[in-house]
């Protein structure tokens, strides 16, 4: 029988809305122990996520991109759009200057496989789950995949 999403992931997870200090983030994900909150708007629909690494980027130096001149041309080695990202992290006062906006998300029914799949390709820790109507009802993390697994494993 294949394993799905919502037979692993954390209903009703702890949110978050966009205005909201980022000290209330900080707060919230330290007195909850979690490592990330989905975003909602007023309406509770989800329109982002923040996490651990997004509060700490706060935190590291500001680097401006490497770049040289060239017959009075800039050319940079790095992506100018990455120094503005930090830039805004650093000076960000509210969630939605921190999140990371329109989050990667996964089907309530889909299988464990395909969170798994996701989380991989593309460098992520943690997915909101939704329903069929697009509502949040629950986030799935890389642990609850080693929960899967670990079950997967003994009942074989």
């Amino acid at each position: 029988m294949t394993a799905l999403v919502r037979d692993y992931m954390t209903p009703n997870p702890f949110t978050i809305s966009a205005d909201a200090p980022i000290s209330e983030a900080v707060r919230l994900m330290e007195e909850k122990q979690v490592r990330g909150l989905p975003v909602v708007d007023d309406k509770g629909k989800l329109v982002g996520l923040v996490s651990e690494a997004d509060l700490i980027v706060r935190e590291a130096p500001l680097e401006p991109p490497l770049y040289i001149t060239f017959l009075g041309s800039i050319i940079y080695f790095e992506s100018p759009e990455s120094f503005h990202q930090h830039l805004k992290k650093t000076l960000g006062q509210q969630v939605q200057d921190v999140m990371t906006p329109n989050p990667h998300t996964i089907n309530v029914d889909a299988p464990i496989s395909e969170a798994a799949r996701l989380m991989v390709n593309h460098h992520i820790s943690r997915l909101p789950v939704l329903n069929d109507q697009g509502e949040l009802v629950g986030i799935i993390s890389r642990h609850d995949l080693l929960r899967a697994l670990h079950a997967q494993e003994a009942s074989a």
